[in-house]
């Protein structure tokens, strides 16, 4: 079933409800979407598949959530090395920086190197956020990411990617398709591009919260906080003739 999407103006003013109406926090939702990103990877690359993630953060909450996902994936037996080249001085991201250093998780500046290791790479550098175009340090790791065999998870977007429209032209991420994403609290237009395994993970928002904003609440299933979605990009296609043949048949 394919999920009604939220643009970025509104996926802000959804954020800032979740924190008044909703009387979240930042550190919770942050640490609810690192979950959701660490389940998501669980899911499509499982520790038998090869313990080494790099994860790439961004100077931004889309970073903070990677640096939250990093933490869980340790956790699940995993072994992140994270690349963040432009650390916030924010108390909250230095304080996830440490948690992560304290568990002597690696830190590195060479992402290329560390890409020629790793068994899976997280992609948390830009969110719904993102606008303009790609600068250092971020455009040679999107280039890596576009053409490495490595499978690539994206949180919320693809990095360089447009939130309304997909990818760029041309330029860093013209041709950058990862192979899963995760939308957090609810897909972003973008998702028609996408012909990936796609999650939705936000099993926390209020109902109240989500018919404000049309959303609809995915089947989450047990303990999970994520959801496989359907109906966007490839899937969509396939659903469409799929139907066409059952009505022809």
């Amino acid at each position: 079933m394919a999920l009604k999407t939220i643009n970025a103006k509104n996926a802000g003013a959804l954020d800032k409800d979740l924190m008044s109406i909703g009387a979240f926090s930042l550190d919770q939702l942050m640490e609810l979407a690192g979950l959701s990103v660490s389940q998501a990877v669980y899911r499509v690359h499982p520790p038998n598949k090869g313990r080494k993630i790099l994860v790439a953060c961004g100077p931004g909450n889309n970073g903070g959530d990677g640096l939250v996902a990093a933490r869980h994936l340790w956790h699940y037996g995993y072994q992140p090395t994270i690349f963040y080249p432009k650390q916030s001085k924010n108390d909250l991201y230095e304080r996830l920086a440490t948690q992560l250093k304290n568990l002597d998780v690696p830190f590195t500046e060479d992402f290329n190197g560390s890409l020629k290791t790793t068994d899976h790479v997280v992609d948390a550098i830009f969110g719904f956020s993102f606008s303009g175009e790609v600068r250092d340090p971020f455009k040679d790791p999107i280039i890596a990411m576009e053409t490495t065999e490595v499978p690539v998870l994206s949180v919320d977007a693809p990095s360089s990617w447009s939130i309304e429209d997909g990818p760029p032209a041309s330029g860093p991420g013209a041709k950058f398709h990862p192979a899963t994403l995760i939308s957090l609290t609810a897909p972003k237009p973008l998702v028609k591009h996408f012909t990936g395994t796609h999650f939705v993970g936000g099993r926390f928002i209020p109902r109240s919260v989500a018919e404000k904003y049309d959303l609809d609440i995915p089947d989450y299933q047990g303990v999970d906080q994520i959801a496989k979605v359907s109906g966007v990009g490839t899937e969509a296609k396939k659903e469409e003739i799929l139907g066409l043949a059952q009505r022809q048949g």
